[in-house]
């Protein structure tokens, strides 16, 4: 009997240990007080969202990515990898820079100087080129704010720069009359960085543990003397399950769980706080988080919070109309109703009866000298007939332009713009303020199977050509794009069963006056193929419905 009752006690402790551990911190409200409003901070009162008309009507937007990790021009996730022992950024990183004993990341931020950059400059190409928004970074998992941050004393008025990268790219965005978003990433430094705890197994320096455990009084003499080295890293905290070794251990720890460290009160608390001053100083139109769902969420109500106080806040700045857009990943059905769906580096195969977004980038996220020199950008007609595609499925495209440490872009990089400019002047008619069709379009890639992994992560899997069609409208008109150069007469099946009663009045090729051939037979319309095409990227007919 003892021993049962002794059982029983050791499961009921047990328990209780569990519950604590999974318990949720509760962010403490005082410095930045959720606004009220309509929103309150659960997901059942975010499901009164829906996406506003001018975002749906959008569809198009340019995002720099940009702060500190772009200096190397060394590609993705910098700050984590350069602290891998033997990866190749970790070499590289040895070679430029030195041991991250001794240089560690808080020194490539030092390095960082953005001096020849005019955000001006760029924003009034982005808009040229057919953007409808502009993003900028506020912060990433590096962890650095990149404006005058309240609450972040890593931040790059302070340190870098030294200039607020946020309130120019918000002033050029308001010059060109462009909604302005911001991407914060920043919730993810407490495992992110947790490869800067880390040291050497071989060499000389063998054992010599790496930047991410100095203290405020180890900088004494230093050029950050002052900073506490934990308030960037925010590393005084056990490895993740896996993270001492395995480097690939965070993946499946994005969301808290499988063995992640969860953060602290402090963290928690600061992250909101940071948040929510830079929702109150900039007023974003959009907000991207890099998370499954919410900042923090599940381990905190941190994210939960903003959102309402975002939208409560938005709402109160357009007299009583929300205008607002906030972006989340891998959302469940019930979530997608309380935010837009962001897809990374892909799309759904299929029509959604909400607005979403794919955001892409034409290389790297952050700045990859490599893959400039080895001409590896994505060309004017991939990111045109992606575009064309995610706007067949009531979608939106948010394309990266990766900038370089200094500000600027490259020469490659300008010339893919240029090409998606040309493609816009003639053809833009087709893309903004349209809305889907009964069916996303006819050819090969319609029935493909091509299923998104994870985030999304399944761009370029599919080869799109002239025998590919995709259609959206705008009123009467029906948009037909081919996704080429049409190299025979083309047959358009779906108008025929799907237009019903209305007949067709006239076609038109965008950017054409020829005088198109065509004929409405009993199972197909059928377009007899042009004598030239006014590009070679995407051929868009122009159909008037009566």
């Amino acid at each position: 009997m003892k021993a049962k009752f002794l059982s029983v006690v050791l499961v009921l402790i047990s328990l209780n240990m569990s519950a604590q551990d999974k318990k949720i911190v509760v962010v403490n409200t005082e410095k930045e007080p959720v606004a009220q409003g309509k929103f309150e901070p659960t997901w059942e009162s975010l499901s009164q969202y829906k996406a506003p008309e001018w975002f749906r009507n959008a569809k198009f937007g340019i995002w720099a990515h940009w702060g500190p990790q772009c200096q190397p021009e060394l590609g993705d996730w910098y700050g984590r990898f350069m602290y891998n022992e033997g990866g190749w950024q970790y070499n590289a990183h040895v070679q430029k820079y030195g041991h991250p004993s001794k240089f560690g990341f808080k020194d490539v931020i030092n390095e960082w100087k953005a001096q020849n950059w005019d955000p001006e400059k760029l924003v009034s190409l982005y808009k040229r080129v057919g953007a409808q928004y502009f993003f900028a970074m506020a912060n990433h998992h590096d962890n650095l704010d990149l404006w005058n941050s309240k609450y972040q004393e890593w931040n790059s008025v302070r340190v870098g720069p030294k200039k607020d990268i946020v309130a120019g790219w918000a002033a050029a965005a308001k010059k060109y009359k462009l909604p302005f978003g911001l991407s914060v990433h920043a919730s993810h430094a407490w495992t992110w960085f947790e490869t800067s705890q880390r040291c050497d197994t071989a060499g000389s320096l063998k054992g010599v543990q790496y930047d991410a455990k100095l203290t405020k009084a180890d900088g004494k003499g230093t050029w950050w003397e002052g900073l506490d080295p934990q308030e960037l890293y925010e590393q005084n905290h056990p490895f993740s399950k896996g993270s001492e070794k395995n480097i690939t251990a965070l993946w499946s720890q994005w969301d808290w769980d499988n063995g992640a460290s969860t953060p602290d009160q402090k963290y928690c608390d600061k992250f909101y706080n940071r948040t929510m001053d830079l929702i109150n100083l900039y007023h974003p139109d959009l907000l991207y988080f890099d998370d499954s769902k919410l900042p923090l969420y599940p381990a905190s109500d941190a994210g939960l919070k903003i959102a309402a106080h975002y939208y409560n806040t938005n709402m109160a700045q357009h007299k009583g109309k929300l205008e607002a857009v906030l972006f989340g990943k891998q959302l469940t059905e019930g979530q997608k109703k309380c935010m837009v769906w962001d897809v990374e580096r892909g799309a759904p195969d299929k029509p959604q009866e909400n607005a979403w977004q794919t955001c892409t980038c034409i290389g790297d996220w952050h700045y990859n000298r490599g893959i400039y020199e080895n001409g590896g950008y994505k060309s004017a007609a991939t990111v045109i007939r992606m575009l064309i595609d995610i706007v067949s499925k009531n979608g939106n495209l948010l394309l990266n332009i990766p900038v370089r440490g200094d500000g600027t872009i490259d020469d490659k990089e300008v010339a893919v713009l240029e090409g998606i400019a040309a493609w816009m002047d003639v053809n833009k008619e087709s893309i903004f303020d349209t809305r889907p069709w009964k069916i996303i379009g006819e050819g090969p890639s319609v029935d493909a199977v091509n299923k998104l992994d994870g985030a999304g992560f399944n761009e370029g899997k599919l080869a799109y050509s002239a025998k590919d069609v995709r259609y959206a409208q705008k009123g009467n008109v029906l948009y037909a794009t081919v996704m080429g150069v049409p190299t025979e007469d083309i047959s358009l099946k779906s108008l025929v069963k799907n237009i019903g009663t209305k007949k067709i009045t006239k076609i038109e090729l965008l950017g054409s006056k020829e005088k198109l051939s065509w004929k409405q037979g009993s199972d197909a319309l059928a377009i007899s193929k042009p004598k030239a095409c006014p590009n070679d990227i995407a051929a868009v007919f122009k159909v008037t419905l009566k």
